[in-house]
């Protein structure tokens, strides 16, 4: 029998440690934290470079005052003022974006963010105590565009952006927004940054932008085509991408069409772009620009034939393109290079389930799912780019759906269309299209391949006298062939 308090047979009695304590001196305590907080100050002024301008013109100016007399230092600021109204008239991107937005961001963290930081993290459930310590996630840096504030935040350990997401309503709530948006930090896994909409630019119609032509021609990756949420202009990639457009009726979805027309302009007149726009609608929407249009397909029924068949013609002969250019660019390049003779095609198909679900004839049917999932698989690489609208995106109405790298969703209906066509999440990251106002058509997130959360955009509105006036400036006359293809008035393409 083992006796009270001795160690149980065959087992071993605990070793004991004795820890040895380790004196620091005050001085080395003192000298550490001094050490510390000069380089976090060094630091900060390295990421904070306006603020040291601005503290090294004050001193300037008050040793002048000192010195001198007030009127140096009355020139001074004359000459700075009148610098930067001139920087703000001859370059105001430039202006807005090294100075109105961090000056703005940091008045802002000194005033709301960085105050009301502590309190916020706690309420919201974002601040962790463990053993009588609480750990707060760092406030990085503010910016702000005067519609958006950008907070960029250190999350703790263990924290994800899906815990943050979650607490985005309530974090919109605290510090006065409209709505909060949680985006991650590219090569920062650490990292995320919440975007609080303080007041939103996309209430009101967009006009349409201006076609931009640089010295090198027209940017097919950067077509300007909506206003983000931020105040700025959002471009669109259409080289080298297949663009899907959801939404449901009256959502805008012609918006985003002559949008992206109006944006495709100059190279259609330059010859660079070929838009074959299939109307299965009667070319009831695209029928005002077809002056604009290499080919115009819109299914005649006085035409004596199946007119699904003309649908299924202007696909395979875009497939056929597609074939040729395979196998001139194969071993020399990844990707096509527009030019005249071999310029960028755009598909436009404006109701896309009326060519995958709702065909009667099964031949024309074949054909059609046939041609199109090829270009949607194969054909962005050599020049030929898909642009499909729909209003359901469910797989049994376009079963090709996630060859799309770019999604554009407007209103839906049912919240279940987010997912179907953003991805499973997006909606909890903010991407609530079925609350988009029936009054705000042209409302859209846009979601890309590679882009972990969506965008909030608005299109431009296109009226007929702005259709009008593009067809009449920049139709191309006369129409440029593709190698391989036949001339055909676009007016008079209603079968193949």
């Amino acid at each position: 029998m083992n006796r009270m308090g001795g160690t149980p047979h065959g087992q071993q009695a605990p070793v004991r440690l004795n820890t040895a304590k380790v004196h620091v001196p005050l001085t080395a305590v003192l000298a550490a934290w001094a050490g510390r907080r000069f380089v976090a100050s060094g630091w900060w002024l390295i990421r904070h470079p306006l603020a040291v301008v601005a503290a090294l013109v004050f001193l300037a100016m008050w040793w002048v005052t000192l010195t001198r007399g007030p009127l140096p230092a009355l020139a001074l600021s004359s000459v700075v003022t009148v610098v930067l109204l001139a920087w703000r008239r001859l370059h105001p991107t430039s202006f807005t974006t090294v100075l109105a937005c961090r000056a703005r961001g940091m008045w802002l963290a000194t005033t709301c963010y960085r105050y009301m930081w502590q309190p916020a993290m706690v309420t919201t459930g974002l601040a962790v105590r463990v053993d009588g310590t609480q750990y707060v996630p760092r406030l990085v840096c503010v910016r702000s565009t005067g519609t958006v504030d950008v907070v960029r935040v250190r999350m703790l350990p263990g924290q994800t952006l899906t815990d943050w997401a979650a607490n985005a309503p309530r974090l919109a709530q605290t510090f006065g927004a409209i709505d909060c948006r949680v985006r991650s930090v590219p090569n920062r896994v650490q990292d995320l940054a919440l975007w609080f909409l303080s007041c939103d630019p996309l209430t009101d119609p967009v006009p349409p932008f201006a076609p931009q032509i640089s010295c090198d021609g027209l940017d097919l990756t950067a077509l300007p085509v909506a206003m983000g949420e931020d105040g700025q202009v959002c471009q669109l990639r259409l080289l080298g991408a297949h663009l899907l457009v959801v939404g449901a009726t009256g959502a805008g979805k012609g918006s985003v069409i002559w949008s992206l027309v109006a944006a495709l302009a100059p190279g259609i007149r330059d010859g660079l772009v070929q838009v074959w726009a299939v109307d299965p609608k009667g070319g009831m929407e695209l029928a005002p620009g077809q002056a604009l249009f290499t080919r115009f397909v819109y299914g005649d029924p006085d035409g004596g034939a199946l007119y699904e068949l003309d649908f299924a013609h202007v696909l395979e002969d875009a497939v056929f393109v597609m074939r040729r250019r395979q196998a001139a660019l194969r071993g020399l390049t990844r990707l096509h290079t527009p030019t005249r003779a071999e310029p960028l095609i755009v598909v436009v198909i404006d109701e896309l389930a009326s060519l995958t679900a709702y065909v009667i004839d099964r031949d024309a049917k074949k054909r059609i799912t046939a041609a199109l999932s090829l270009l949607l698989s194969q054909g962005r690489a050599v020049g030929v780019s898909v642009v499909g609208a729909v209003q359901d995106p469910r797989k049994d109405v376009v079963s090709m759906r996630d060859l799309f790298p770019t999604r554009i969703l407007l209103r839906v209906t049912e919240p279940e269309h987010v997912a179907l066509t953003l991805g499973q999440g997006a909606r909890d990251r903010g991407a609530r299209a079925d609350l988009i106002d029936e009054g705000a058509p042209g409302v859209a997130y846009i979601g890309q391949d590679g882009m972990a959360e969506p965008i909030r955009v608005r299109f431009t509105h296109v009226t007929d006298s702005h259709i009008a006036a593009l067809t009449q400036r920049y139709a191309p006359v006369p129409p440029i062939a593709v190698a391989g293809t036949p001339v055909v008035d676009p007016v008079q393409d209603v079968a193949s």
